[in-house]
């Protein structure tokens, strides 16, 4: 079995955070959907589960990131072109993402930085294969 990795984020409005990552595409497992969390489909073997606030705690004895004046981390998921990079971030932006930073545009690589709702940052990029085999 591949691993799978369930990365775990809180959000402070759980219907918001659906509705918003709906309209980049995503759908949600409802196995694992219910009104403290739900499970985001990225990828067969990639899921973020989305929590509220108060179950996360449930998961930790630490303060949550204010995500206004810290970053806790940055999620980078890969695209299969430079156009499908600009479709995310048209997609998100029109959706109510924040874009802290220009476009990255190194040639052989080129990528995007956004905030979604909750001030979690997600990089969408896309490297040219030519420059991964070396």
């Amino acid at each position: 079995m591949a691993t799978k990795i369930f990365v775990n984020l809180p959000v402070k409005d759980l219907d918001k955070s659906k509705e918003f990552f709906g309209k980049l595409g995503y759908t949600f497992n409802a196995q694992f959907t219910d009104e403290k969390a739900a499970c985001m489909v990225i990828s067969e073997d990639i899921y973020a589960m989305l929590l509220t606030e108060p179950f996360f705690k449930t998961f930790t004895s630490k303060d949550i990131t204010d995500t206004s004046k810290s970053t806790e981390m940055l999620i980078c998921l890969s695209a299969d072109s430079r156009e499908q990079v600009d479709q995310f971030y048209d997609k998100a932006v029109a959706a109510g993402a924040k874009a802290p930073r220009d476009k990255n545009d190194m040639g052989f690589m080129y990528s995007v930085s956004l905030e979604d709702l909750d001030g979690h940052t997600w990089e969408i990029m896309w490297m040219d294969p030519a420059a991964i085999q070396g």
